[in-house]
């Protein structure tokens, strides 16, 4: 059949051919994986989302005309073909792959279209190494060909209804909230939209939905989900886009359980969805004991490293730096590695790296094999101090001395490290966690007073009495949900009272003034009379991440960004010409004369 004579349908999809299909006749359509020719023979793995499948050709059962365009085929061709689904001889089957009991002898094929050579290869042997990864990005409708890509993406859209779902049989309502909405401060930079018909105005792009779904809770709506798109002007990491889906929850009436009740009943439907654990209730950890016990706020609990303070035994050692930091107000914490005392030097100036990298001046260690200390603390280590470490033959201390705000994120970033590199057993595959009891407001590293979560966050009553005078000790009803060390969401209870916001907005130092004009309409809504409400937003890429075992938000995301922002394959963002931004009532800075924008 040439090209002129195409046929589109298709009777089946690949990958569900089995033995039991043996002698149907059937049309499948799909991208040629690869070809073999044997001389006689023509063997073709045709591909469709749902997998592969051999196809053959043979002077038996395929026309000689049938044969020459299947010795024309090339990589990625969109072909269809008809024909006969038989049984492979016995030493001629693949177990490597679930149709490999079977394959379709062609009778005829059409080529409906036919693809340059491809630019990265989609068929690739099993331990060959990906191309580039910009170079991936750049090139991503070949990219998303890849098997385990197009399997990320199904388990996004199987996960993606698990939670409709699940959340309809609660009540719950699906609501969308604006994309073109006002600026209103959560802790990052919003990406801006020039208004054409109200000059020198801008919409914000929502960081969350967070004030829509506080007001649809006052507008009585009051069990609200959304698979809710949004956006950040922030670095991005592994674990960062720029645009980010969040399964958004709120709820009226409810207290702290009611939330974490319905979140981890959603975590075990996704996690059941994709062949994993998540057994409610899950444990929860206040956040001062997280931080005391594992340096972070979302600890991999896989591994039952805990940090310990060493102060009392090791500030007496006669070790200068150790006495100085105590001096000066800081403490001496470190984690035991039971049998550690086998990491090797480089092992060991390896984690101190981590530690450095972390913030911390470096890191002490000491060995015992046979009874006796190694290591840089060893020359100074008593029986007594050996024995405050808890150290038996074969361990390994590790330890760093400052305050908390060094030793807390150097020994957490060595916790892992350590486990990693020592291979330790993990005594859970699927660690699930609470941090609960968050303080309400911390200090950002230049000083200024913030909000630990957002500042809509309910404080406790029993603290509000301090808000003002010691506002760092105020504790709030916030929450987050941890599985093996990664944050997949958080949430918190909210502010339901007008005069308890702007008190609490009062003590971030926001004036009156900058409250009416950034905050009026929610107020205006908590006046009305709003009943007490909270809510979870839960990170639908982490979670995909998480649960498909990718290493990164751009393998579960269709069309994702770069680290420095840039959309590769459709070459976003792009200039824009000066009519199409006077349009807007905008021009560049080097257009504008006299403007020093520094």
């Amino acid at each position: 059949m040439t090209d002129a004579e195409r046929t589109t349908g298709r009777t089946r999809m690949v990958g569900g051919l089995r033995a039991a299909d043996a002698g149907a006749r059937l049309r499948l359509a799909g991208w040629v994986h690869r070809r073999r020719d044997l001389g006689g023979l023509i063997f073709v793995d045709l591909r469709d989302r749902s997998g592969l499948v051999q196809i053959s050709f043979g002077p038996e059962w395929t026309n000689a005309e049938g044969i020459a365009f299947a010795q024309e085929l090339g990589s990625e061709d969109v072909i269809t073909v008809e024909g006969v689904v038989t049984l492979r001889p016995e030493k001629a089957r693949n177990p490597e792959i679930a149709t490999g009991d079977v394959e379709v002898r062609v009778h005829t094929l059409a080529r409906l279209s036919r693809a340059e050579t491809p630019a990265i290869p989609v068929a690739r042997a099993p331990n060959e190494e990906l191309p580039a990864e910009e170079l991936r990005l750049r090139h991503r409708p070949l990219d998303l060909r890849r098997p385990e890509l197009q399997r990320n993406l199904i388990l996004r859209h199987r996960l993606a209804l698990a939670t409709r779902r699940y959340f309809d049989s609660l009540g719950f309502l699906e609501i969308e909230t604006p994309i073109l909405t006002k600026r209103t401060p959560e802790g990052a930079r919003d990406y801006l939209v020039p208004s054409r018909i109200h000059r020198g105005e801008f919409y914000a792009l929502p960081q969350s939905p967070q004030l829509y779904k506080q007001i649809l809770m006052v507008a009585g709506l009051d069990r609200y989900f959304q698979i809710a798109r949004c956006f950040r002007d922030e670095d991005l990491r592994a674990d960062r886009q720029p645009e980010f889906t969040q399964i958004d929850v709120e709820a009226s009436f409810v207290e702290q359980d009611d939330i974490l009740g319905w979140t981890e009943g959603l975590m075990a439907v996704l996690a059941r969805e994709a062949g994993l654990e998540a057994e409610p209730p899950f444990p929860r950890l206040r956040y001062p004991d997280a931080m005391e016990r594992f340096g972070s706020d979302r600890p991999d609990l896989r591994y039952e490293l805990e940090i310990q303070d060493w102060t009392r035994p090791l500030a007496a050692l006669d070790f200068p730096p150790l006495r100085a930091a105590v001096a000066d107000g800081g403490r001496i914490r470190g984690i035991r590695v039971t049998g550690g005392a086998r990491a090797s030097r480089r092992t060991l100036d390896e984690l101190a790296e981590t530690a450095k990298t972390a913030g911390a001046p470096g890191l002490l260690w000491v060995k015992k094999n046979d009874g006796q200390p190694s290591g840089p603390l060893a020359r100074t280590m008593t029986a007594g101090s050996l024995e405050a470490l808890g150290l038996a033959d074969g361990d390994l201390a590790l330890a760093v001395a400052g305050t908390d705000r060094v030793t807390s994120p150097a020994l957490a970033a060595v916790r892992l490290a350590a486990a990693r590199a020592l291979k330790l057993p993990a005594t859970r595959p699927h660690a699930w966690l609470w941090i609960v009891e968050f303080p309400l407001f911390e200090v950002t590293d230049g000083g200024a007073l913030a909000p630990s979560n957002h500042p809509f966050t309910r404080p406790w009553v029993e603290d509000l009495e301090r808000l003002e005078t010691d506002p760092l000790s105020v504790r709030s009803f916030a929450y987050d949900v941890v599985y093996n060390g990664t944050e997949l969401g958080g949430g918190s209870l909210r502010i339901h009272d007008a005069a308890l916001q702007r008190r609490v907005l009062r003590v971030l130092g926001v004036g009156d003034r900058e409250i009416d004009a950034k905050f009026g309409f929610l107020l205006e809504a908590l006046r009305s009379g709003a009943p007490p409400h909270g809510g979870i937003a839960l990170g639908l890429d982490r979670i995909v991440m998480q649960f498909g075992g990718a290493g990164s938000l751009r393998d579960v995301i269709a069309f994702p960004k770069t680290t420095a922002a840039r959309a590769l394959f459709e070459r976003a963002p792009s200039p824009v010409t000066p009519e199409e931004l006077a349009d807007l009532h905008l021009r560049r800075a080097e257009d504008a004369p006299g403007v020093d924008l520094g």
